[in-house]
C-alpha cells in the first residue's frame, strides 16, 4: 500500500512539472509563430524589392538590346563606309596616278616651250616659203596650244576632285567615329547599370534564400514544439488517469486492509486473545552521516555514500514488517533523536516535500538517471519541491510523523522505480 501511495504522490508531483513544461513549450511555440510571421513579412518585402529590381533590370537589358541593335546597324554602316572608303581610296590613287602623269606631260611641254620660247613661232613665220604650208603649220600650233590648255584644265580638275574625295573621306570617318564613340559610351554606362542591378538581384536572391531557409527551420521548430506540446498534453492526460486509478486502488487497498484488521480483531476477540502487536526487529548496527561526501554520478556511488543521519538500524531492507510475512521493508528504519538533522546522501533536486499517508512528512530527492532517495517520518521539512541541494546538506529533522511510536527516519533508495538496499549504497559501519 505504501508503494501505491508513493507512486501516487510521485504522479501528482510530476504533474506540475509537466504543466510547467507545457507552459514553457506553449510560450516557445507562440514565440516561434511570431518569428514565422515576421519572417514572412520580411520575405514579402524582399520579394517586392526583388520584383522592382527585376523590373529595372528588364528595362536596362531591353535598352541594351535596342542599343546593341543600333550598334549592329552602325557596324554594317561602318562596313559600307569602309567599302566606300576603299572605293574612294582607289579613286584617289587613280587620280593621284593621273595627276602624276599629267604633271610629267606638262613638265615636258613646259620645258620644250621654254627651250623654244617665241623664236620657234618667228622662225616658222620667216622661214616659210609656201603660204599654204604656213597656214597648216599655224593651225597645228593652234591645236597644240589648245591641247596644252586642256591638259592644264584637266590637271586642275583632277586636283580639285582629289581634294574633294579626301575631304569626304575625312568627314565620313570623323562622323562614324563620333557615332561609334557615343554608342560605346552609352553601352558602357548601361552595362555598368546592368551589372549593378544584377549584383543587387543576386544579393536579394541570397537574402530570400537565407530567409526562406530560416523560415523553413522555424516552421520545422514549430512542428517539433507542437509535437512536444501534444506529447505533454497526452502525458498529462495519461498521468491524470493513472493518478485517479492509483487513488482508487489505494482507497480500495485501504478499505480492504481495514476490513482485514477488523476481521482479525473480531477473530481474536472471539478467541479470547489479546490483539497481536507487531514484532520489533532487534536493534541493528550503528550508522553515521559523518565523513566525506561523494561528488560523482549516483550510479557510481555504490558503497561510497554516507548515511543520512547518525543512529542505529531498527529495520533492514527486505526484513518482514511486523508479523505479516507478506510485507517486507523496502528501505531501512534508523533510530535517532527527535530533531536530529537529516542530510542528503547525494546532490540532487527536491521533487517532493509534503506529508504522505504512511510515510508522514516525506522528502524525495531526484539524483538523475532514474535514481531517487526517500526520507520519511520527519519532524520538520527544511526544503521545498524544486530546491536543489548539495550532498551533505540538511533537508529535514528526525521525527515520528505518520503514526510512528518513537522518533526514527525511514530511508529508501529507488533505482528506475525499483527498491534498492540502502546498505549497498552507504558506507559500512561497525
Amino acid at each position: 500500500m505504501l508503494r501505491v501511495l508513493i507512486a501516487l504522490a510521485l504522479t501528482c508531483l510530476l504533474q506540475p512539472a509537466f504543466a510547467d513544461e507545457r507552459a514553457q513549450t506553449q510560450q516557445q511555440l507562440d514565440a516561434t509563430r511570431q518569428d514565422i510571421a515576421e519572417l514572412k513579412k520580411l520575405l514579402n518585402k524582399l520579394q517586392e524589392e526583388k520584383s522592382s529590381v527585376q523590373k529595372d533590370l528588364r528595362g536596362t537589358e531591353t535598352e541594351m538590346g535596342k542599343l546593341e541593335k543600333q550598334v549592329d546597324a552602325l557596324q554594317k554602316e561602318l562596313k559600307k563606309s569602309e567599302s566606300e572608303l576603299q572605293r574612294l581610296d582607289g579613286e584617289k590613287k587613280k587620280l593621284q596616278s593621273a595627276r602624276t602623269e599629267q604633271q610629267k606631260l606638262i613638265a615636258i611641254q613646259a620645258r620644250a616651250a621654254y627651250q623654244n620660247g617665241r623664236q620657234e613661232y618667228l622662225k616658222l613665220l620667216l622661214n616659210q616659203q609656201n603660204p599654204e604650208k604656213f597656214a597648216r603649220t599655224l593651225t597645228y600650233y593652234d591645236y597644240l596650244s589648245q591641247a596644252r590648255l586642256e591638259q592644264l584644265k584637266s590637271f586642275n580638275e583632277t586636283l580639285r576632285q582629289l581634294a574633294n574625295v579626301e575631304k569626304d573621306i575625312e568627314l565620313q570617318q570623323a562622323q562614324l567615329l563620333v557615332q561609334k564613340s557615343s554608342l560605346d559610351t552609352q553601352r558602357e554606362e548601361l552595362e555598368k547599370v546592368r551589372k549593378e542591378r544584377q549584383v543587387a538581384l543576386a544579393k536579394l536572391n541570397d537574402d530570400v534564400k537565407a530567409r526562406d531557409s530560416k523560415l523553413k527551420a522555424r516552421e520545422q521548430d514549430q512542428a517539433e514544439l507542437a509535437k512536444v506540446l501534444k506529447t505533454i498534453e497526452e502525458t498529462l492526460a495519461r498521468q491524470a488517469r493513472e493518478a485517479e486509478e492509483a487513488r482508487q486502488k489505494a482507497l480500495i487497498a485501504q478499505q480492504e486492509a481495514e476490513k482485514k484488521r477488523l476481521r482479525e480483531a473480531q477473530a481474536d476477540a472471539d478467541a479470547g486473545e489479546a490483539p497481536r502487536k507487531p514484532a520489533k526487529s532487534s536493534p541493528g548496527a550503528l550508522v553515521s552521516s559523518d565523513g566525506e561526501t561523494f561528488g560523482g554520478a549516483f550510479g557510481s556511488a555504490r558503497g561510497k555514500l554516507p548515511w543520512p543521519v547518525n543512529g542505529r538500524l531498527l529495520a533492514r531492507f527486505g526484513e518482514t514488517r511486523g508479523d505479516d510475512t507478506r510485507t517486507k521493508w523496502d528501505g531501512v528504519m534508523i533510530s535517532a533523536s527527535a530533531g536530529s538533522q537529516v542530510h542528503a546522501v547525494h546532490g540532487g533536486r527536491v521533487v517532493f516535500a509534503d506529508w504522505l499517508r504512511g510515510a508522514g512528512l516525506l522528502v524525495i530527492l531526484d539524483h538523475g538517471n532514474g535514481y531517487l532517495s526517500l526520507y520519511g517520518h520527519n519532524q520538520t521539512l527544511l526544503k521545498s519541491a524544486g530546491d536543489v541541494v548539495k550532498a551533505g546538506e540538511s533537508i529535514s529533522t528526525v521525527g515520528n510523523s505518520g503514526g510512528q511510536d518513537t522518533p526514527a527516519l525511514y530511508f529508501a533508495i529507488r533505482q528506475q522505480g525499483r527498491p534498492s538496499d540502502p546498505a549497498q549504497w552507504c558506507r559500512a559501519q561497525g
